[in-house]
Order: structure tokens, then sequence, then C-alpha cells
């Protein structure tokens, strides 16, 4: 999946409606910047802002993304209003 540099976003509705929402920085096909909003809650309150850096230098591909994610969600973060998966995909359909 190459990208070129620059600013990508993708809005996704999940299941049962809630909105997700990405924007992200792209440069070298590595991730420089990521914002993550939408319609749902994750405890601890921090969570969003760490899976947001942990993404950060990571190549944009799709099984480093996963990889990435899967393991961030591993931890002890609770969301609600989205899964997982859903946070993957709204990643991997930026451009």
């Amino acid at each position: 999946m190459e990208q070129k540099p620059g600013t990508i976003s993708a809005d996704y509705k999940v299941k049962g409606g809630k909105l997700l929402r990405v924007r992200l920085n792209v440069d070298a096909g590595m991730i420089r910047t990521v914002r993550i909003t939408g319609d749902f809650f994750m405890h601890p309150e921090d969570a969003l802002e760490t899976l947001e850096h942990s993404l950060i230098g990571i190549p944009f591909q799709e099984i480093t993304i996963r990889a990435q994610v899967q393991q961030f969600f591993n931890s002890e973060v609770q969301v609600i209003g989205a899964e997982v998966e859903d946070f993957v995909h709204v990643l991997l359909i930026a451009s």
C-alpha cells in the first residue's frame, strides 16, 4: 500500500452507526502524525492519546498497523462504541 506524502483521512461508520474518523500524515511510507476521533469512548481516558503515539513512526502497511493496534488493545484498554477491527479498518482505508 504505497502512499504519497501528505495528509490522508478516512471516516468510517461502525456497526451500530458510530463514527470513527482518522487523519494521518504519511511521509516516506511512515506515519508521522495521527489523530483519531469519533463517537466512541475509551478507558482509561488517556488511552486514545497512547494509541495515537504508538502509531507514530511505524510503516503505513496493513500488517504493521494491524499488529500495532491489536497489541495496544491487548492491554487493559476498554472501548465502547467500536471494535478493535474498526480501528484497524479506518486506518487502512485512509487515502
